[in-house]
C-alpha cells in the first residue's frame, strides 16, 4: 500500500481519491444550493399565510390585550390635574393647586373627543360623574379664585374627597379596572380588591351561562351527529352524496335565516304549538320562544353540520377489518363498538366538538332573537359595550377573558380525551 505525502507527486490511487473528494464536495455544494432554493420557495409560498395570521389574528389579540389595561382618557383631558393629584396622598381634600389645575384644564379643553371620552370613563366608574363634569364646564368661567372655595359652593361634589380620589385613581395610564370589573371585582378606596355588590355582579354568571350553554350544545350535537355520520358512512357513494347534500344545504344557509325560521316555528301561535294542540298533546299553547329550550334548538340546528362533517370524514376511512378481527376474537357487538370503533373515531368527535364549542361561545344573533334576557351570552354584552355604552376597555376585557377561559377549557379537554380513550379501550 502506497501513501501520498504532501510535496510528492500523487500516485494513481491518490488521484482517484482526490477526484472522488472533489466530486463529493461539488455534489454537496449543489445539494445545499438546491435545498436553499427550495427553502426560499417554501418561505415565499408560506409568507401569505404568515401575513394573514399576523394581521388577522396576532395583532388583534395584542391590541385587545393593550386596550384591556389602557387608561388614557383622564390624563389626556385633564393633564395638569392628573400631575397635581399624582403627588396627593388621597387623604382629606386635595391642595389648592389641584383646583387651579382643574379649572385651567376645563377652560382650555377644546377637543370634544378627549373631553367626552373622559366623562364616559368617569361615569363608568361612578354613575353621575358625567353630569358633574359637564356642569362644571358650563359654570367654570363664572368662578372666582380661590377655586377651592367657589367651586364646591357651585357644585357640591367637588367638596367630596371621594370624587377627587376617583379622578386620581383613573389618572393612571394603566389600569386593571376593566379586568376586575369583568370578574365582578373592584378596588376599594383603601386599595384592596373586593367583590362588587350582588346587585351589580353579572359577569361571572354571564361567563358561566355562556360556557354552560356552549357545553350542552356541544354534547347534544355530538350525540345527534354520531349516529347520523355513522349511517351516512355505511351508505353507497351515490346515496351518501344525497345524504350529505341534506347536511350541507342548511350549512350553506344564512344563520340569520335559520334563526328567524325557528323564531316563527316556536312562537305561541306558530306551527309547533298549533300541531301540539291539534294532536291533543297539550291543551293550550306553551311558551317555547324566548326560552333556553329555543336557544338550544336553534344553536344545535346551526352547528350540527360542524360535528357531522369531521365525524363522517373519520368514519369513512375506517375499514371493516378491525371489527371483523374483534368479532373473530369473540367480542360481542357492544364490545366491538366500545373497544375498537369508538376509540378509532374519537379524533372526529374531538375535532367536531372543538369547532362546535368555539363557535358556540361567540354566538350572538341566535340567543338574542330566540332567547330571553336570562339566556344572553357574553357576545350580547360585548355588543352592548361596543354600540351603546362605547366602552372599548370593557369590550377588550370581556373578549380577553373569554379567549383565556375558552383556551383553558379546550386545553383541559385536549388533555382529558386521551385518558378517556384509554379507559374505554381498557
Amino acid at each position: 500500500m502506497t501513501s501520498w505525502k504532501p510535496g510528492s507527486p500523487p500516485g494513481p490511487r491518490s488521484k482517484q481519491t482526490i477526484g472522488a473528494r472533489v466530486l463529493r464536495g461539488r455534489h454537496t455544494r449543489e445539494s445545499n444550493a438546491t435545498m436553499s432554493k427550495k427553502s426560499r420557495i417554501s418561505w415565499l409560498l408560506v409568507a401569505p399565510l404568515l401575513v394573514l395570521v399576523t394581521v388577522g389574528f396576532l395583532l388583534p389579540i395584542g391590541y385587545t390585550m393593550v386596550k384591556a389595561v389602557e387608561n388614557p382618557e383622564v390624563t389626556a383631558a385633564l393633564p395638569r390635574t392628573a400631575a397635581v393629584l399624582d403627588t396627593w396622598d388621597g387623604e382629606g381634600m386635595p391642595p389648592e393647586a389641584a383646583f387651579d389645575a382643574l379649572v385651567e384644564d376645563i377652560r382650555s379643553s377644546r377637543s370634544g373627543l378627549e373631553f367626552g371620552a373622559m366623562t364616559r370613563r368617569l361615569n363608568f366608574e361612578l354613575n353621575g360623574s358625567r353630569s358633574v363634569i359637564m356642569k362644571t364646564r358650563r359654570t367654570v368661567d363664572a368662578l372666582d379664585a380661590p377655586y377651592s372655595e367657589s367651586l364646591p359652593v357651585e357644585i357640591a361634589e367637588w367638596g367630596d374627597p371621594e370624587f377627587w380620589r376617583l379622578i386620581k385613581t383613573n389618572s393612571n395610564p394603566v389600569t386593571a379596572s376593566y379586568l376586575l370589573r369583568a370578574l365582578d371585582l373592584q378596588v376599594t378606596p383603601g386599595g384592596s380588591i373586593e367583590r362588587v355588590p350582588a346587585d351589580r355582579a353579572i359577569f361571572l354568571d354571564l361567563f358561566m351561562r355562556t360556557f354552560w350553554i356552549s357545553i350542552w350544545v356541544t354534547v347534544i350535537c355530538a350525540f345527534l351527529a354520531y349516529p347520523t355520520a355513522y349511517y351516512i358512512s355505511t351508505l353507497s357513494d351515490r346515496a351518501a352524496s344525497y345524504a350529505m347534500l341534506l347536511v350541507l344545504v342548511p350549512f350553506w344557509t344564512s344563520i340569520l335565516v335559520r334563526t328567524t325560521a325557528w323564531f316563527i316555528l316556536l312562537q305561541t301561535e306558530g306551527p309547533v304549538n298549533m300541531a301540539l294542540v291539534w294532536s291533543s298533546i297539550i291543551d293550550e299553547p306553551i311558551q317555547l320562544i324566548f326560552t333556553r329550550f329555543a336557544v338550544y334548538v336553534a344553536m344545535v340546528h346551526v352547528l350540527l353540520p360542524f360535528q357531522i362533517l369531521p365525524l363522517y370524514s373519520v368514519m369513512k376511512r375506517q375499514g371493516p377489518q378491525y371489527l371483523r378481527a374483534a368479532a373473530s376474537l369473540g367480542a360481542p357487538p357492544w364490545r366491538q363498538f366500545l373497544s375498537v370503533y369508538l376509540p378509532l373515531t374519537l379524533p372526529g368527535v374531538a375535532a367536531g366538538a372543538a369547532m362546535v364549542f368555539m363557535l358556540s361561545v361567540g354566538f350572538y344573533v341566535t340567543p338574542a332573537l330566540v332567547g330571553g334576557l336570562q339566556d344572553q351570552m357574553v357576545s350580547y354584552y360585548i355588543a352592548f359595550f361596543t354600540n351603546q355604552s362605547i366602552n372599548f376597555g370593557m369590550v377588550a376585557a370581556l373578549s380577553l377573558l373569554l379567549l383565556v377561559f375558552t383556551g383553558a377549557i379546550i386545553l383541559i379537554a385536549h388533555r382529558l380525551i386521551p385518558n378517556v380513550g384509554g379507559a374505554i379501550r381498557a
